[in-house]
């Protein structure tokens, strides 16, 4: 990125503030109500939104002035936010799918320590997560944030802490209000029509220097530690890599940087997309997840033997996400676009196999020092709902290792072409999570039948509409 402003000198605001209080420069230092209100005081933030991802990833809440939001207002949400589909519609109860018959109230309660500004916004504005609680305060069992705290709690429990880092694919497209109009690369600074085939290219970043600019400026503004940005296969693909980390946090950055992402893009005339294959003769975009779990006392990875060799539970990991993974694939692979991405010779794994540094396979296990030792999750879709795919996730390495199970031989070759291994479409994925009784206790029951219930609303949302190939193959040959 050659036009990252390396080594500029610090603005007199920002000298200022190096004598002030930890909690108003640090990127996640806010812990009270007192320490809020002064955060908000010294940024001269004037409204705040308070917000909380739906099954989609979309950000919902409420925004307030930020002098009505420090003065212990009582914020609510209809349960009905985590009951209707992509497309806004609210699908009929079937089977253990229920509703709230009074579409009750559900409580917004901030998580302070995710307080930042959203520096796209014209007047002084602040953002801050919230968790779902039901009027008497206790969590909403089916939410995302809370789905997520609760297989954390499950690795707690055992003595345990995870430790993930995502990497989010995109593509940048040239926008267009026709829905049936195909998607298509936009221009870049030299004037002409990005193309595929850009892996890793510098030039292919630097045709959207300035947007590539905002997205760091963006995000530095947040406190969102980006690691690496890199362009993909894809014409105008982009991936970008997090800091590893606490997987509550690690997922509130991804649903922030999708926020991010997006403004950007918008700002400069074009949009980004995280859909899982938005073009169909380029490879689709994933949401690759790096997982290593840790002592919870001493730190250390218990990935690794004090040899430095790979541990029981580092195999018994992998044996997990082998023969869970494809139970909870819906969570990583939510809509029916999704399953266009899991096809072969797509660059993408179709497969349930592993293998030490095998790009070809679901499961990868880069190479690394034995303190490192990791296993890459590389299923999940940039479509899915962050919270939902680590949680899924992390479920699967966790009873692989609780009930010891064994993985098979690692993959020594290319394993992502011919037949495919995993779920071929939405519906089958759902009824594969509802089947696994494991999934109780990881998920809870509320979560798996409402969630099971809005994606089957959606798929019949799909099912209405008429696609070209349709129109193409079958009218006038059949």
């Amino acid at each position: 990125m050659a036009s990252r402003k390396a080594g500029k000198p610090a603005s007199p605001k920002a000298a200022a503030r190096k004598s002030a209080p930890a909690y108003l420069d640090a990127k996640r230092g806010v812990e009270t109500w007192s320490q809020a209100s002064e955060w908000l005081r010294v940024r001269g933030i004037e409204d705040i939104e308070c917000i909380t991802p739906d099954f989609a990833g979309v950000a919902r809440g409420k925004m307030m002035p930020s002098s009505k939001f420090t003065s212990n207002t009582s914020l609510s949400l209809p349960s009905a936010v985590f009951r209707h589909t992509i497309s806004g519609e609210y699908p009929e109860e079937t089977g253990d799918f229920r509703y709230d018959p009074l579409d009750g109230d559900l409580k917004l309660m901030p998580d302070l320590s995710t307080l930042s500004v959203v520096p796209w916004e014209s007047d002084p504005t602040a953002q801050v997560v919230c968790d779902m609680v039901k009027t008497g305060g206790e969590d909403v069992a089916y939410t995302p944030r809370n789905v997520l705290k609760r297989v954390v709690q499950l690795y707690t429990d055992r003595g345990w802490k995870p430790v993930v880092a995502p990497e989010i694919e995109f593509y940048l497209v040239a926008q267009h209000e026709d829905p049936d109009y195909p998607l298509q690369p936009p221009k870049g600074r030299s004037g002409r029509t990005i193309t595929g085939g850009q892996s890793y290219s510098i030039a292919g970043v630097n045709e959207f220097d300035e947007l590539v600019d905002d997205i760091y400026d963006f995000s530095e503004k947040q406190g969102l530690e980006i690691d690496t940005l890199i362009h993909e296969e894809g014409p105008a693909q982009m991936e970008i890599n997090l800091r590893h980390g606490d997987p509550v946090e690690l997922a509130d950055q991804v649903f922030m940087f999708k926020r991010t992402i997006r403004e950007a893009a918008i700002k400069h005339g074009v949009f980004a997309t995280f859909m899982a294959k938005p073009m169909q003769e380029y490879a689709g975009s994933a949401m690759h997840i790096h997982q290593s779990v840790v002592d919870a006392r001493t730190g250390i990875n218990i990935f690794t033997k004090p040899d430095g060799s790979p541990s029981p539970e580092f195999f018994s990991f992998i044996g997990g996400m082998q023969h869970y993974v494809p139970k909870a694939l819906v969570m990583m692979a939510p809509y029916v676009n999704s399953y266009r991405r899991l096809t072969p010779d797509m660059a993408c794994p179709v497969n349930n196999a592993w293998g030490y540094d095998n790009r070809t396979t679901a499961f990868r296990v880069p190479h690394s020092d034995s303190a490192a030792r990791r296993v890459e999750n590389r299923l999940p879709s940039s479509d899915a709902n962050s919270y939902l795919a680590l949680a899924a996730s992390l479920a699967c390495g966790y009873l692989g290792m609780v009930n010891n199970l064994v993985p098979s031989d690692p993959a020594e070759e290319t394993v992502n072409e011919g037949s495919v291994e995993l779920p071929r479409g939405l519906l089958e994925a759902v009824s594969l999570l509802e089947s696994e009784p494991a999934f109780v206790e990881t998920f809870g029951q509320e979560f798996i039948n409402t969630y099971a219930g809005v994606k089957r609303g959606e798929f019949e949302t799909f099912m209405q509409v008429i696609s070209p190939w349709e129109r193409e193959f079958l009218l006038l040959n059949v």
